[in-house]
């Protein structure tokens, strides 16, 4: 990949589907996806636009699809409802824009950049989000376009779990999800962004690392652009986000040194995931401690590259 140029990276979760029961028809489906997402994001950069757009673009895209846990596919809390979390940030001048414990909005990310744009505020929660929602220009939709027969089928089966007393033995798809994008434009700027529907059966109000600036999402033009996914209590404990930009800033560590030493130290402490970032020169790396996550880059070439467990990049043009 070249540097000093636009460059994408982005992931649908580190809830994947276990390899093995993966099938060639749901494989190819992920991939297809991821690379909707790419390109959805990639045409933005390509025309000289900013960074900010082509995160939302492409975050919106997976948000759209219900192969992921966000927006249309989000999970389901332990009383059967949606609460849904989102963040975006810009590297430029560290603007950032975050909600949580939301249903309604098409996208979420969309409402996330319209707190960070007009609110005068970085969160908001609950009903006054979406009381702040209905004087923009968002999209709301009902509970309805949300639900998903799949999720209800992960909720129903963990309650009865749980009211058994029997082991947890969920795969890391069926427990939660994330998706991300980080994007540096070619003006050099860097921005996050970051939206989830939590884990399955969740105690409502909980609130994972996805809107938490610094643990979940960030940005900053002299260090990187970061978006997490993984186990969300851990990720928010040691700030996971910042912390990379903490690394490179003060312990001069490279990006890569930096984004693995801090996913392989929260596996340590229970945090299980991973996340995606990009260095001020379009350097993308995009390490995970998980089973998975669905993951993809594209860099001034254009060729778009995605990924579930470890195995080679698929790439397409």
């Amino acid at each position: 990949m070249s540097l000093n140029q636009p460059t994408i990276a982005i992931h649908g979760g580190a809830g994947t589907i276990p390899a093995a029961a993966l099938d060639q028809a749901a494989t190819d489906a992920h991939h297809a996806a991821l690379r909707a997402a790419l390109e959805a994001g990639w045409k933005i950069l390509a025309k000289g636009g900013p960074s900010l757009d082509a995160v939302a673009a492409a975050v919106m895209a997976l948000e759209d699809d219900p192969l992921f846990n966000a927006a249309r596919g989000a999970v389901f809390t332990s009383d059967a409802r949606l609460e849904m979390d989102a963040a975006i940030m810009s590297g430029l001048d560290h603007a950032a824009g975050a909600l949580a414990g939301i249903c309604g909005p098409r996208n979420p990310i969309l409402a996330a950049r319209a707190v960070m744009e007009s609110s005068g505020t970085v969160l908001l929660t609950g009903q006054g989000a979406l009381e702040f929602l209905a004087t923009q220009n968002i999209e709301i939709m009902p509970p309805e376009y949300f639900t998903t027969e799949r999720r209800l089928d992960a909720l129903h089966l963990e309650l009865a779990r749980r009211a058994a007393g029997a082991p947890d033995t969920r795969s890391d798809a069926d427990r939660h999800g994330t998706v991300g994008a980080v994007a540096r434009d070619a003006a050099g700027n860097l921005a996050a962004g970051t939206s989830t529907g939590g884990i399955t059966a969740k105690r409502p109000g909980r609130v994972g690392d996805t809107p938490i600036i610094g643990a979940g999402t960030y940005a900053d033009n002299a260090t990187c652009a970061v978006s997490t996914t993984g186990t969300g209590e851990v990720f928010i404990r040691f700030t996971a986000a910042a912390d990379i930009a903490a690394r490179i800033r003060y312990a001069g560590q490279s990006l890569e040194q930096a984004a693995r030493d801090v996913v392989a130290e929260l596996l340590a402490h229970g945090g299980d995931g991973g996340l995606i970032a990009l260095g001020p020169t379009g350097q993308a790396v995009l390490p995970f401690n998980s089973t998975g996550m669905y993951r993809g880059f594209a860099g001034p070439d254009g060729i778009l590259h995605t990924a579930i467990h470890r195995e080679p990049y698929r790439t397409a043009c």
